[in-house]
């Protein structure tokens, strides 16, 4: 044992030597290097501020321009009125905010070429504000439509242009402000590389030879470890580490050996997992957005607006940005029943103007379920399977029932629809689909996926049950937990 002690004492001691030898003339090329680094870090702080501050606008401004005043010059919304609407943007206040933002920048350390295109900027914006001023006077007197529409077409829009180009030569410019400090960086760092490659060579003889010393103990059952070990990383688990040392390292290469047998069940099981969920998300995205549903929404506003209903047009165009917006949900995999309620309502909206005339539909969700989460995307499928699969092969006035309510500690939410339902045959084989992984089944794919999540998450005991009667209808019934959205799923993925 005492041998033992001096020996790591002795290693101790020659890694302290070696260690103060590298250290001393590698500290002072650091303290050059750090130097180095703060002046570029403080340069290309300063430059990416400034890149920041134009993108802002650069990415919004003409578009939330160009959106308000057209807005404010058709009539959907009155100068005095347009801060209410969350959806538009003030001109005055959109025109302050890039004024101060760039007479800030004014004031930093540029150069001469980016200067030119922020005072470019800053004159076109008030020539930009008097524009806005004369629609607003022609919009108080009322009767100026024509009038403003032509200063929209030929000020407007060729003023908020100008800026957006002015922003991105500013952003240019800067660009190649950046690229500068990086070139001058990278020679200081070239500097510091041959020096410390002059460094290294001298070192290298005084640490070989203390290395060697150290290494004849210790380093050959680590590399008899780490040659064990890229074996198992290029997939050989029947690799061992035969290490007799008797020391910490044999005690590693023990556990190690017992590690690797069973590290290929496992990763055979991950493997699988992954590729599940892979193809699930995958067809779970494309099943998100519809392409056809999108179409024909955007045909049906398309006829709208050609029949002069912009009422309706708008409205449906809203209606789809909010049903959108809630198939995103920030990448949120649970939304409150109120959203999925929402969710519901929207897409029904839109498919109502489609189908007046054979589709009704009825939403009766307890409110005090309001606050429970619920997997995104969890109703939709059903209704739209109950559309498309159910009433629009009735060939006559269809009607869709949901309803939910808490029972206990669980929630059952229900899809009914007056469709041309199934024969026991067909409701046995979609019982069998939606019991399956989804991406093996071969019909049903929606009601599957549901299933599934509704599994993955809270177990078995919850899920989809299916009922339907040939020629009057089907009936989908939907359980989960009562799960509030302040607590914790029960079932991660």
């Amino acid at each position: 044992m005492s041998n033992k002690r001096k020996f790591r004492s002795s290693i101790r001691r020659k890694i302290l030597l070696m260690s103060l030898t590298a250290a001393l003339p590698f500290l002072s090329l650091a303290m050059y290097l750090l130097a180095s680094m703060l002046n570029y870090s403080r340069n290309y702080d300063e430059i990416v501020s400034n890149i920041t501050v134009a993108n802002n606008y650069n990415l919004n401004f003409k578009e939330d321009m160009d959106e308000s005043l057209y807005k404010l010059v058709v009539g959907y919304v009155s100068f005095d009125r347009i801060e209410e609407d969350p959806t538009l943007e003030d001109p005055y206040a959109l025109i302050h905010r890039c004024r101060n933002s760039f007479s800030q920048l004014m004031n930093a350390a540029l150069d001469e070429e980016s200067m030119v295109w922020l005072q470019s900027m800053l004159r076109n914006i008030d020539t930009l504000e008097k524009r806005v001023d004369d629609i607003r006077e022609n919009s108080l007197t009322g009767g100026n439509y024509n009038e403003n529409i032509r200063e929209l077409d030929n000020n407007i829009y060729t003023l908020t242009e100008l800026i957006q180009e002015d922003i991105q030569y500013f952003i240019y410019h800067q660009t190649r402000n950046m690229e500068k400090v990086t070139t001058q960086l990278h020679q200081q760092i070239n500097q510091f590389l041959i020096l410390c490659s002059v460094l290294t060579a001298a070192l290298v003889l005084v640490a070989v030879s203390t290395t060697f010393l150290i290494a004849k103990g210790i380093l050959a059952p680590i590399r008899e470890l780490c040659d064990a070990t890229e074996k198992v990383a290029e997939g050989d688990f029947a690799v061992r580490a035969r290490i007799r040392s008797q020391d910490e390292i044999s005690a590693l290469g023990l556990a190690f050996n017992n590690m690797t047998e069973n590290m290929q069940a496992l990763i055979d099981q991950v493997r699988e997992d992954e590729e599940k969920m892979r193809r699930m998300d995958l067809r779970l995205l494309q099943e998100q957005i519809n392409p056809h549903f999108l179409y024909n929404t955007l045909d049906t506003i398309v006829w709208l607006i050609e029949s002069n209903e912009t009422d309706q047009a708008v409205n449906m165009v809203i209606t789809l940005s909010s049903f959108f917006r809630l198939v995103l949900s920030k990448g949120k995999e649970f939304i409150s029943i109120r959203e999925e309620e929402k969710h519901i309502r929207n897409y029904l909206e839109i498919q109502e103007m489609r189908y007046r005339d054979i589709l009704e539909y009825d939403i009766q969700i307890d409110q005090t379920v309001y606050d429970y989460q619920i997997p995104k995307l969890t109703l939709q499928p059903l209704v739209e399977n109950a559309l498309y699969h159910g009433i629009k092969y009735k060939r006559a006035k269809g009607y869709i029932h949901i309803h939910g309510e808490k029972e206990g500690d669980s929630i059952h939410l229900t899809v009914r629809d007056n469709g041309i339902g199934m024969d026991q045959a067909e409701l046995e084989f979609l019982r069998r689909e939606i019991c399956r992984p989804c991406q093996e089944t071969e019909k049903g794919f929606g009601l599957a996926n549901v299933n599934e999540r509704i599994h993955m998450y809270f177990g078995e005991e919850y899920g989809l049950r299916i009922s339907s009667t040939k020629g009057k209808g089907t009936i989908v019934e939907v359980t989960i937990p009562a799960v509030r959205m302040t607590e914790e799923v029960g079932k991660a993925l």
